[in-house]
C-alpha cells in the first residue's frame, strides 16, 4: 500500500459516496489531527457514522482503519511543523498524566525495539565499525546528542573515529573529504530528516564506504542509501523527538564493539585513568 495517504485519496475521490467525500476532505485538510483520531471521533467530527469510516479505509485498500491510521503517522512524520505538533500534543495528553505517558511510552519504544531490530544488522554494524580503518559519525540537529555521545565512547575504543560537527554545509563536505573504501560512515537522523545529514551519507556511498543508518523506519529518507540499517523507535512528544530508544540501541552498539575490540581495552582505561587523575577531570567526592 502507497505510503502517502493524501495520495490515495486524491485518485480515488470520484469513486466516493457523499459522506466518504466528507471524510476525505476532512483528511486532506487536517491530516495532523485526523492521524491521531479514532474511527468514531473522526466520524463524528465529519459527520458521519463509524462504521462509514471503517468502510473508507477499505475502500482505500487498508486493512481497516487502524492501518490507515498508521500509514497516516508516517505519512506527517517529516511534513509536520512544530507548531502543528504541539497542537497534536496537547490533544492526545492530559497536562496531568504528562509525567506517566512520556515514561510510559518511552518505555514501549524500547520494547518495540528491542523485538524489531535484526540481530544479524546490529552485529553486522559492530563488526563494520570494529574493521573499519576510519569512522565516521554525523548527527545533525536533534540527533546530534545521540552522534556525540557516539563518538564520545566510541574514541575511548578506537583510535580512528570522527564526529561530523557542522554549522555549514561547506563544513561538512571538508571533513568528510577523504572517506571511501575501508571506512564506516554512521549517519543518525529522525523525524523530520535532516537534508545535510543525506547528502553527507550519500556522498559516502558514493565514496565507497560502508554506510551504517541509525533510523526510525524502513522508509525512511537516510535508509535509502544505507548498506547497514537499524531501526529504533521514535515519535514525537509536543513540538520534540523522543530519542529514548535510538540512546540504548547506540549504548548496545557501544558495548558490542568494546567486547570485540582487539586491543588491550584494560591497559588503555588503566592509562585514561591516570590522565584523568593527574589533571583533575572529576571532582574528589571526599573534599
Amino acid at each position: 500500500m502507497e505510503h502517502d495517504v493524501l495520495a490515495v485519496i486524491a485518485s480515488s475521490m470520484n469513486g466516493f459516496s457523499k459522506g466518504q467525500r466528507r471524510i476525505a476532505k476532512y483528511i486532506a485538510d487536517n491530516y495532523d489531527k485526523a492521524a491521531f483520531m479514532t474511527a468514531g471521533k473522526l466520524g463524528a467530527t465529519v459527520g458521519v457514522s463509524e462504521s462509514t469510516v471503517v468502510r473508507f479505509a477499505a475502500e482505500l485498500g487498508y486493512d481497516g482503519y487502524p492501518a490507515m491510521r498508521k500509514a497516516l503517522q508516517e505519512m506527517i512524520k517529516n511534513r509536520l511543523t512544530s507548531v502543528q505538533r504541539i497542537e497534536v500534543a496537547r490533544g492526545m495528553t492530559d497536562n496531568a498524566e504528562i509525567l506517566s505517558a512520556v515514561l510510559s511510552s518511552d518505555i514501549e519504544k524500547i520494547r518495540l525495539t528491542l523485538e524489531e531490530v535484526k540481530k544479524s544488522d546490529f552485529y553486522g554494524a559492530v563488526d563494520a565499525i570494529v574493521n573499519a580503518e576510519h569512522v565516521y559519525i554525523i548527527g545533525l540537529r536533534s540527533s546530534a546528542a545521540l552522534a556525540n555521545f557516539m563518538g564520545f565512547y566510541l574514541n575511548m575504543l578506537l583510535p580512528n573515529v570522527r564526529v561530523v560537527n557542522v554549522s555549514s554545509s561547506n563544513e561538512v563536505l571538508e571533513q568528510i573529504l577523504r572517506v571511501g573504501k575501508g571506512d564506516v560512515f554512521v549517519g543518525i537522523s529522525f523525524p523530520r530528516y535532516s537534508r545535510m545529514t543525506i547528502r553527507a551519507m550519500q556522498f559516502a556511498h558514493d565514496q565507497g564506504a560502508q554506510v551504517v543508518c541509525i533510523t526510525d523506519t524502513e522508509t525512511s529518507l537516510i535508509a535509502q542509501t544505507s548498506d547497514i540499517k537499524l531501526y529504533a523507535k521514535s515519535d514525537m512528544v509536543s513540538f520534540l523527538d523522543s530519542l529514548v530508544a535510538p540512546l540504548s540501541l547506540i549504548n548496545a552498539l557501544i558495548v558490542a564493539v568494546a567486547n570485540s575490540e582487539k586491543g588491550n581495552l584494560s591497559e588503555d582505561f588503566q592509562r585514561l585513568e591516570k590522565l584523568w587523575s593527574e589533571y583533575e577531570v572529576y571532582g574528589d567526592r571526599e573534599q
